[in-house]
């Protein structure tokens, strides 16, 4: 049963993703997060252009707050817009870029428009981007255009986890657009990167180093050579003891026997 309500929960997540998405095409929509709390579902929508999805006096948002309560039965909905900080490292954001562009130039610039995206892309500080353009695109017959720059993971777990993929379509008089996008940011961290050192970084360590571990050094033997300076003594002072209790002792015993002989 926990298993079939965390699953229900994803899917009804899913499809409210979507749902935004469709609404809010061609608006610069990232992506979207829901929330559970106390007062209700926060639904958290990224976006380059957040004045669009607002509107005039907030009407969009409480179009789409209304909506969502009567489509999937929310109590009390709460919309909160974030900007996105750099629309150009987001592969949604520059898919659907692309699709809207294709569907106002058509299909015969779609060399320079993707060109175009992958400089600003590089200009941004992306470390690599892979754009694919598929369908009839420019003659009848279906094609698929790849466009690419920089480097760019295509396996391992950097590959799932460091790189942004995307998807779009573009809807023309000659049939559908599919636009692909993989982005890989400056942010990822690549496991053969390899920092190079200074030679004066590397000589100045080692001798830190090497005064640390002799003052360390230093004050474990000074501790030890005062505990058997004062062993030492202790010692002398015991055998002492020793020597002159004995000599205490023989001398009643000569006085007493001075006395007998006297007597």
């Amino acid at each position: 049963m926990i298993e079939r309500k965390i699953v229900a929960e994803k899917m009804k997540e899913l499809q409210i993703e979507e749902y935004i998405t469709d609404n809010l095409r061609n608006s610069g929509h990232s992506h979207t997060k829901l929330q559970r709390t106390p007062l209700g579902e926060k639904i958290i929508i990224f976006a380059s252009r957040p004045g669009l999805i607002v509107g005039r006096k907030g009407q969009n948002i409480k179009k789409l707050t209304i909506d969502l309560k009567k489509k999937f039965n929310l109590e009390n909905p709460q919309i909160e817009i974030s900007e996105v900080e750099n629309s150009n490292l987001d592969a949604q954001i520059v898919a659907e870029r692309i699709a809207a562009s294709l569907e106002r130039y058509g299909s015969q610039r779609f060399k320079g428009i993707a060109h175009k995206v992958m400089m600003d892309v590089m200009g941004a500080g992306a470390l690599g981007i892979e754009i694919v353009i598929s369908g009839k695109v420019p003659s009848t017959r279906a094609k698929s255009w790849r466009f690419y720059q920089g480097y760019l993971k295509k396996c391992g777990d950097i590959a799932l986890t460091g790189v942004n993929r995307a998807n779009s379509t573009a809807k023309l008089k000659s049939g559908v657009i599919g636009v692909k996008v993989s982005i890989m940011p400056s942010t990822t961290k690549l496991p053969d990167d390899m920092k190079l050192k200074e030679a004066s970084e590397i000589e100045q360590k080692p001798a830190e180093e090497k005064i640390e571990r002799k003052t360390e050094k230093k004050k474990p033997r000074k501790k030890a050579e005062k505990s058997e300076k004062k062993e030492v003594k202790q010692e002398e002072e015991a055998q002492q003891a020793e020597s002159e209790s004995p000599k205490e002792a023989e001398a009643p015993e000569e006085a007493q026997e001075e006395n007998e002989n006297v007597s």
